[in-house]
């Protein structure tokens, strides 16, 4: 069955270009102008067909690609990839904290925007690989369920942030560099942002340390990377 992609975007010349594209790549795409629309069309697919993945333009009429994404996070671990039309760190940080597994800048090549895709959907299936169970003190990680626990309660992450953790937790004890995540956990590194890593890992930190502050699970090596502490 193909993939099914929901696209967020208000320019009806964009939005049909990025149809087209992803169309010929073999995908069943749904396309609305509004975050209002989007959020309708996402609860009528989450009882029928979910979506495999979520692209949301920031710059949108009445609720903005931010608050759409915040309101997606709530319901849903969908990877979500924002659009912005400019690369404002301050634009893509933002919608990395407001949920979003990725980013593109515009103007893009559709085989970049594609190459993304299959990156977030061959993530999703890597899941379901990968040893019963591997345990850090209070913080367990079950690959094949796609389950963490904290003290016994069960964390929920996005497959992004699972995705990290998992990468982490497969290599405790070593310092994995923030390309070597990159890679590894987005499966790109030639047009991959070291942001990414950086965002994502505060956000597992908030999720799976009982301080964020003075974390004891996910630790920064300073000019290196980040290691999980085995």
């Amino acid at each position: 069955m193909a993939s099914q992609i929901l696209i967020v975007e208000d320019d009806e010349r964009i939005r049909a270009s990025m149809r087209l594209a992803l169309e010929d790549e073999g995908y069943e795409i749904t396309e609305v102008g509004s975050s209002e629309d989007a959020l309708v069309a996402f609860g009528v697919a989450l009882a029928t067909q979910p979506f495999d993945v979520v692209i949301i333009d920031i710059m949108l009429p009445g609720m903005d690609g931010f608050g759409c994404c915040r309101e997606i996070r709530r319901h849903s671990g969908v990877p979500i990839i924002m659009v912005t039309a400019r690369t404002d760190t301050h634009d893509v940080v933002a919608g990395l904290e407001a949920g979003a597994d990725d980013y593109v800048t515009k103007p893009f090549e559709p085989k970049e925007l594609a190459a993304r895709i299959r990156a977030l959907l061959r993530r999703a299936k890597a899941a379901d690989d990968g040893p019963a169970i591997l345990t850090f003190g209070d913080l367990e990680v079950l690959p094949e369920a796609g389950t963490v626990r904290l003290a016994g309660e069960e964390v929920h992450l996005t497959r992004t942030e699972f995705m990290l953790l998992c990468e982490l937790a497969s290599n405790a004890g070593k310092v994995l560099s923030r390309e070597h995540l990159l890679e590894s956990v987005w499966s790109y590194d030639y047009f991959g942002d070291g942001r990414l890593v950086d965002v994502h890992v505060r956000r597992l930190r908030i999720k799976v340390e009982p301080n964020p502050a003075n974390p004891r699970h996910v630790i920064t090596v300073r000019g290196l990377g980040y290691k999980l502490a085995p």
